[in-house]
C-alpha cells in the first residue's frame, strides 16, 4: 500500500480512530485520578577526607573520595544503612521493601551524594530521607575507621537537609494524558489498518481497481428512499440519483460506440446489489431519451420488474419460450415513452436451460430488429449459471456492484465467470456509494426540485400505463392499417427508423 491508500484507510474509519484517542485520553486521565498521590523528599551529603592540607594531599584525597563515593552509593540500600532507620522511625517494612522507596545517586566526578526518598505522606517522605542520611553517614565512619583504632579517614556531611514537599510528585498526570492519547491514537490507526486488510468489501472505485480495470459506467448514490420509490420517474429529474443514470445512460452509449451491443443483459454478483433498479432505470433513461427500448426480466428465479413497474408478470418470457404464446402479444407498453416490457411470466423449474436455448437466442434477435436497444435483468451470476448462459446471446453485460454488500473475491469470480464465456464486458455500476466520505459520490452543480412533485409524476406515469394496458389488447400491433416489421412497405425510408410510441408492426417471425 502506498500513501494514498493510507490516507483512504484514515479517512474511512476516522470514528475509529477518534474513538480509540479518546478511549486511550480517558484511560490515562482515570489512572492519574485514581493512583495515589507520592511525594518525594531530597537530602544532599558531601564527602571528605582527613589530610594535613597540602595541596598533593587534597588532590590525593579528592581522588580517594571520588572513588568511594559510588561504593557509599551501593550501600544506602543495604540493611546496613536501612535497618537503623525502620528502628529509629518504628516503621513496619523490611530493609528490601523500605529499599524500594529510597534512591541514590551521585553525579560524575563530584563527591556529592544525593538520596531521594518517595512516599505517600510528605512529612514521612522527608524524615526517611533526613533518617537515611544520618544512618549512611553512621555507617561510613564504621566501615573505614581503623581496626587498629583511631578516628575515619572519611567524613560525611548533610549539606542539603531534607523538607517536605508541598506538592506530589506523582501520578504526572499531563504525562499520563500525553501517553494515554499517544497509546490511543496508535491503538486506532493499528486498528483501522487491520480492519481494512480483513475486510474485503469494495467500498468504492479504488476497492474496484484492485480487482479489474474494466471501464466504471457510473455511480448510482445511495438513498434511503429508494426502497419506496425506485423509479427514475419517482424522483427529481435534477436530483441526484436522476442525474447518475443519465451518466450511465451516456457512457454506456460510448462503451457501446461500436453499436454493436444493442442488447444490453443487467446482473451481479450476488442478489441484493441493486441490479433490477439498475435495468430498469437504464431502460427508462433510454426511452426518456427517444430510443424505443424493450426491457425482458429474464430474472426467471426472483423477478422484480414487474413489481416495480406494477405490470402483470403472470404471462411474459417464459410463456414466449414455452410456445404458448408469442412475444409480439407479451410486450406491454409502460409510461408516456417508448418503453416496453416483457415480463418474467411464471417461474420454470429449469431457469438455465431456457434461457441458454435456441428459442430465447430467436428472441432476442426479433426484438433487436424491432427496437432500438433491449435491456435485459438477468439473475445474479454466482449462486446461478443462467446470467452467464444469457450473456452469450447478447452483445453486451453490465455488471453491476453493490458497495459495502460484496466483496473483491467475489466480484473476481464473477468476471472470470464472464470470461469463461468470452462474454463483452461494456462495464462496471458502482451501486449504493455513500453520499460522505472518502468514497462519496454526488452532485454539487445546479439544483433540483423537491421529490414530492417528481413522485406524483411518476404514480401518474405509471396509472397512464395501467390505464393503457385496460384498453389495449394483449397485441400491441392493431388496426388494418399495420404493417409488419421486415416488409418492403417499412424499407422506403431513408435509412432511419421512424419514431413511433408502439413498433410499427407485428415482430417478424
Amino acid at each position: 500500500m502506498d500513501l494514498r491508500d493510507y490516507l483512504r484507510i484514515l479517512r474511512r474509519n476516522w470514528i475509529l480512530i477518534v474513538a480509540a484517542t479518546l478511549a486511550g485520553l480517558l484511560v490515562g486521565g482515570v489512572f492519574s485520578v485514581l493512583v495515589k498521590p507520592t511525594y518525594k523528599a531530597d537530602t544532599e551529603l558531601f564527602v571528605a577526607t582527613q589530610s594535613s592540607g597540602s595541596v598533593q594531599e587534597l588532590q590525593q584525597g579528592n581522588t580517594f573520595s571520588q572513588a568511594r563515593v559510588l561504593s557509599y552509593v551501593k550501600t544506602v540500600e543495604s540493611p546496613l544503612v536501612l535497618q537503623p532507620v525502620i528502628d529509629s522511625l518504628g516503621l513496619s517494612t523490611t530493609p528490601a521493601q523500605l529499599s524500594k522507596s529510597v534512591t541514590a545517586t551521585s553525579d560524575l566526578n563530584t563527591v556529592l551524594i544525593n538520596i531521594t526518598v518517595e512516599d505517600g505522606s510528605p512529612v514521612q517522605a522527608a524524615a526517611t530521607a533526613e533518617a537515611v542520611a544520618t544512618s549512611l553517614i553512621r555507617a561510613v565512619d564504621s566501615l573505614e575507621r581503623p581496626k587498629t583504632g583511631g578516628t575515619s579517614p572519611v567524613s560525611l556531611s548533610i549539606v542539603k537537609p531534607a523538607v517536605a514537599p508541598e506538592a506530589p510528585s506523582g501520578p504526572n498526570t499531563r504525562l499520563n494524558l500525553l501517553l494515554g492519547l499517544v497509546a490511543g491514537l496508535a491503538l486506532g490507526i493499528a486498528l483501522s489498518v487491520l480492519k481494512t486488510l480483513a475486510d474485503t468489501r469494495i467500498r468504492g472505485e479504488e476497492d474496484m481497481r484492485n480487482v479489474t480495470d474494466a471501464p466504471l459506467l457510473g455511480g448510482i448514490a445511495f438513498d434511503a428512499e429508494a426502497a419506496k420509490t425506485p423509479l427514475l420517474t419517482q424522483v427529481a429529474p435534477q436530483s441526484p440519483r436522476a442525474e447518475s443514470f443519465r451518466q450511465l445512460r451516456t457512457n454506456l452509449q460510448f462503451a457501446n460506440v461500436s453499436g454493436h451491443a444493442k442488447t444490453v443483459l443487467v446482473t451481479s454478483s450476488l442478489p441484493g446489489e441493486g441490479k433490477s433498479t439498475t435495468a430498469t432505470n437504464l431502460a427508462l433513461a433510454l426511452a426518456q431519451a427517444g430510443e424505443s427500448v424493450c426491457l425482458i426480466d429474464a430474472d426467471l428465479r426472483r423477478p422484480m420488474v414487474g413489481d416495480y413497474l406494477s405490470i402483470d408478470s403472470s404471462a411474459g418470457l417464459t410463456t414466449a419460450l414455452v410456445g404458448l404464446a408469442d412475444v409480439n402479444d407479451l410486450l406491454q407498453p409502460w409510461g408516456d415513452e417508448n418503453l416496453f416490457v416483457l415480463a418474467s411470466g411464471q417461474i420454470p423449474p429449469n431457469p438455465s436451460e431456457l434461457l441458454g436455448s435456441r428459442e430465447m437466442s430467436q428472441i432476442i434477435a426479433r426484438l433487436e430488429e424491432a427496437f432500438d436497444t433491449i435491456v435485459i435483468d438477468a439473475p445474479p451470476l454466482l449462486p446461478v449459471t443462467d446470467a452467464a448462459v444469457l450473456s452469450q446471446h447478447v452483445g453486451g453485460v453490465v455488471l453491476v456492484v453493490g458497495t459495502q454488500k460484496v466483496k473483491q473475491q467475489d466480484l473476481s469470480k464473477s468476471i472470470n465467470a464472464l470470461k469463461l464465456v468470452e462474454s463483452n464486458l461494456l462495464g462496471v455500476v458502482l451501486n449504493r456509494l455513500p453520499m460522505k466520505g472518502p468514497d462519496a459520490y454526488s452532485y454539487s452543480y445546479g439544483g433540483y426540485a423537491t421529490t414530492t412533485s417528481a413522485a406524483g409524476e411518476g404514480s401518474r406515469a405509471v396509472d397512464g400505463s395501467r390505464r393503457r394496458r385496460a384498453s389495449d389488447s394483449p397485441n400491441v400491433m392493431r388496426g388494418s392499417q399495420e404493417t409488419r416489421l421486415g416488409d418492403s412497405s417499412e424499407s422506403q425510408d431513408d435509412g432511419h427508423r421512424p419514431a413511433r410510441k408502439y413498433p410499427a408492426g407485428r415482430l417478424s417471425q
